[in-house]
């Protein structure tokens, strides 16, 4: 059966008169694709262009460090050169001393008047810290929990610390490396950093001590500060790409001080003191290894003999 109508007359008109609407309106100008509205062109959208889809995207870039608390990104850290030589003095403030290029000084007693000054006798300053015990004659004894208190170290006033707790200490680190900053230091030397080699009242392993080390010198990168290693001589092969310069006591009496030679080896500097033995019984070998040699009374006072 034929589905299709039969065409009428009638129809057919309808049909025409359809065909010619189609063609006028096919004939109308083409930007008036609104029958209803006025012909006001549309603006032409122009792409911002940080957002143009016809950009080709960069390659992302390498990741850079963490900006320093300034909100500036941080400065290369300084690195002292072998056998740099320098003064070692933690009893008060600086006082005049040796005409060196180096000044390791308490972060706390000194000031940015005492750093300044020292930078203008053209010389770079180490601010010292403990960050291994508490100590109950520092202005911050009160920001340790008594959880993170251990045995007394030795020192009166001194207790270790538990450097497991890392939450609880770094930002307490943190303060203390920010004053060193502030004050204008170029440099830190945290203290005991080999705790777990010590009888804390804790049960450290070297494991935990590698990450208590790393997160200071992270700390201390941050903020564009050079660190030093303090001792912990059995770290050293792992640490040596951690830090600037390293900072030992008596190896030469314990026959120690060939293991401070990666540190050489990396052209970093090697800051070494002696309390007991005279210089004639260690400076041989210590020139001979690169260190940063001298003697010391152990208060830590103006007086040195270097090599």
């Amino acid at each position: 059966m034929n589905r299709t109508l039969a065409r009428t007359p009638m129809a057919l008109l309808c049909t025409a008169v359809a065909l010619l609407l189609l063609a006028t309106a096919c004939s109308s100008d083409p930007s008036d694709d609104d029958a209803d509205g006025p012909d006001t062109p549309r603006p032409t959208a122009t792409p911002s262009p940080s957002h143009s889809s016809t950009t080709t995207p960069k390659p992302s870039a390498p990741a850079t460090p963490s900006p320093s608390p300034s909100g500036s990104a941080p400065a290369k850290p300084w690195q002292p050169k072998p056998g740099t030589a320098w003064q070692w003095q933690l009893n008060g403030r600086v006082q005049d001393g040796p005409d060196v290029p180096v000044y390791d000084i308490d972060g706390f007693e000194n000031t940015a008047a005492d750093v300044a000054k020292l930078h203008g006798q053209g010389r770079k300053a180490i601010c010292y810290i403990n960050a291994g015990a508490w100590e109950n004659f520092r202005p911050d004894k009160g920001d340790f929990p008594a959880a993170v208190l251990g045995e007394n170290n030795g020192w009166e006033g001194e207790r270790w610390l538990d450097i497991r707790q890392i939450d609880v200490l770094r930002p307490l680190m943190e303060r203390r490396f920010d004053m060193c900053k502030q004050k204008g230091f170029d440099a830190v030397e945290p203290d005991l950093m080999d705790g777990y080699a010590n009888k804390t009242g804790f049960p450290l392993t070297a494991a935990d001590q590698l990450a208590y080390n790393r997160m200071l010198s992270g700390i201390a990168h941050a903020r564009g500060l050079a660190v030093g290693l303090k001792n912990d001589l059995q770290q050293i092969p792992e640490l040596v790409p951690d830090f600037e310069f390293a900072v030992n006591e008596q190896c030469a009496q314990y026959d120690e001080c060939a293991k401070l030679t990666p540190f050489v080896k990396a052209d970093k500097a090697v800051f070494h003191v002696e309390y007991e033995l005279p210089t004639k019984d260690f400076c041989a070998e210590s020139d001979k290894l690169g260190l940063s040699s001298m003697r010391k009374n152990l208060k830590l006072d103006v007086w040195r003999q270097p090599c």
